[in-house]
């Protein structure tokens, strides 16, 4: 995130122990410490909740999709059906032909 080095990080210490003097050093290092670590593990926090979220999102994607292919499935299922009672509908019609065709003329 920031690159400070070795040498940066004594500079920051001696302004520091100039400013501060040598007997409040020690705490308020402390201090910066430790709200450091609170910022760190609040950025972890953070960052493990929107992980989550996003995550949850991407489940319910996958479940739409699944319900979208379901529906997919069942349509072609039904289309299937239509089409195959329509297909044994127009077997049976060379059969009603021949016998329309067959009927003995009726008498004039």
């Amino acid at each position: 995130m920031f690159d400070i080095g070795f040498s940066e990080l004594i500079m920051i210490g001696l302004v520091s122990l100039l400013v501060i003097g040598p007997e409040r050093l020690p705490k308020v290092a402390r201090l910066a410490g430790f709200w450091i670590g609170k910022s760190r593990s609040m950025v972890a926090s953070v960052k493990a909740e929107i992980q989550q979220e996003l995550q949850e999102e991407e489940i319910r994607q996958l479940l739409k999709e699944h319900v979208d292919i379901n529906e997919f499935h069942s349509a072609i299922n039904e289309t299937t059906d239509i089409t195959n009672s329509i297909k044994a509908s127009l077997a049976e019609l060379p059969e009603k032909a021949l016998i329309d065709v067959n009927l003995p003329d009726e008498p004039k």
